[in-house]
């Protein structure tokens, strides 16, 4: 063992994840690793209780088995068909507008985000199924790009979403007032998005055409109309069924996610998509997804124990604790400033992990609701999926265009969405009933 203040223990630690990083190795090594490394260093062989513990809490948590089961969900709902129904669907019903096709993307976007909560599935299969129609249609490849990445983010904030199972396991928050408080937040920043591609698309027609008339005219009111319900009612029912039964206290998060993907697998038969290979495919796909989360979070708690056993928790407290004469707001800003700083390095759920154990004590003392704290780290969080260079909604993106865009357009697309993103979070800041409302109405 080895004697070192935990002020070099941080510096180290942290120096040692954004060298891990910039190598290209995974987080969830690197956080294990380091984890592994500076416990040996400060406790000797004891540090493999510690280990051994937090991996066994981590990994038979009841809460989490609610990720799996959206990540199933969003799966078999990838596979059902269902996606290009809808989104051709809206696109109909938008298209006399300047931008129809992109205003099509963010709301599919946000509807699937209600129905799946991962932003993996929006993101690969908005890209697939719009980026073809966006360029054929004469659409900028930056709006193009750019409404794609960031309606794939509300994934991760509208419910049902993992981050959001995640972030109330770590908090100790029911799961249904994290939803409930997400649900306005993730609506308003759908209809930021909508409004800048209005405007953007008003002053600038060539960037993002409406739908032509001969498409539009295609299919006569009564077909669109009916093709239109088709699609809308069984998504919506699946939307009802799963945070319906969350809100009304009839299902555990756990439990909803279970008949989520029941009914998802239902649509996939009621739609003609249902095979064995498709399933089993669907079921593998989610395994893997499931694995590399799981792996992520066992790493990160492992850290996470070092960290703070070390005494570096209270560092970092320390020093948010040293801008205190800013007041609770000054310090309030310090912690999301890191959290937005860490977003460009560091992967959601590590971010989570860390921060939770020392911002959640200084955000009870300084008086702050619980609900709407974590909810607003959720939106700060939500920029992280766009932040270069580990943003995942770009890698998503950048593996499923055509090779003439490529990742320097990407980046340059999402500038404009997420300071879009940073004024949500600012509404949420100033107007806090934004969060607060729907949770003290529909959850006693």
């Amino acid at each position: 063992m080895i004697e070192m203040s935990p002020e070099i223990v941080t510096v180290l630690m942290f120096a040692g994840v954004l060298t891990g990083l910039a190598l290209g190795h995974p987080v969830a090594f690197i956080l294990a690793g380091l984890a592994t490394i500076f416990a040996l260093i400060g406790w000797g062989t004891d540090g493999w209780y510690m280990f051994l513990g937090r991996t066994f809490d981590s990994t038979t948590n009841n809460i989490l088995i609610a990720i799996p089961n959206f990540v199933l969900m969003a799966t078999l709902l990838g596979k059902s068909g269902i996606a290009d129904r809808l989104f051709r669907s809206i696109m109909y019903l938008l298209g006399p507008l300047n931008g129809a096709i992109a205003l099509a993307v963010i709301v599919w976007c946000a509807i699937e985000a209600a129905c799946t909560g991962v932003i993996g599935a929006s993101v690969v299969s908005m890209s697939i199924l719009a980026i073809p129609v966006l360029l054929k249609h004469g659409y900028d490849k930056y709006l193009s790009c750019g409404s794609i990445a960031a309606g794939g983010t509300l994934s991760i904030l509208i419910p049902p979403s993992i981050m959001l199972v995640m972030m109330a396991d770590q908090g100790g928050v029911s799961v249904g007032k994290l939803f409930a408080g997400a649900f306005g937040p993730g609506v308003l920043l759908s209809v930021l998005f909508f409004l800048y591609i209005i405007v953007l698309t008003i002053i600038h027609p060539e960037k993002g055409p409406a739908l032509p008339l001969e498409e539009r005219r295609a299919l006569s009111v009564w077909e669109k109309a009916r093709y239109i319900l088709l699609n809308m009612v069984p998504t919506a029912i699946l939307i009802i069924g799963v945070l319906g039964s969350i809100w009304t206290g009839v299902a555990t998060a756990t439990e909803a996610s279970g008949m989520g993907a029941f009914l998802a697998l239902i649509l996939m038969i009621v739609y003609g998509e249902f095979s064995w290979k498709a399933f089993a495919e669907c079921v593998w796909s989610a395994a893997r997804t499931n694995c590399m989360v799981m792996t992520i979070i066992v790493g990160a708690t492992v850290f996470t124990g070092v960290f703070l056993g070390l005494g570096c928790g209270q560092v970092v407290t320390d020093i948010i604790r040293a801008f205190g004469v800013l007041g609770k707001w000054g310090m309030l800003g310090i912690m999301m400033f890191i959290v937005f700083v860490l977003g460009f390095m560091i992967d959601w759920i590590a971010i989570i992990y860390i921060t939770f154990p020392i911002f959640l004590p200084i955000a009870k003392e300084l008086g702050f609701d619980m609900t709407w704290f974590i909810v607003l780290l959720a939106v700060n969080l939500q920029t992280s999926f766009l932040t270069p260079p580990f943003g995942y909604a770009l890698f998503y993106l950048q593996a499923t265009v055509p090779p003439e865009i490529v990742l320097k357009d990407i980046y340059k697309s999402i500038i404009p969405f997420i300071i879009i993103q940073l004024i949500g979070m600012a509404c949420c800041l100033l107007f806090p009933a934004l969060v607060t409302y729907l949770p003290s109405v529909i959850i006693r």
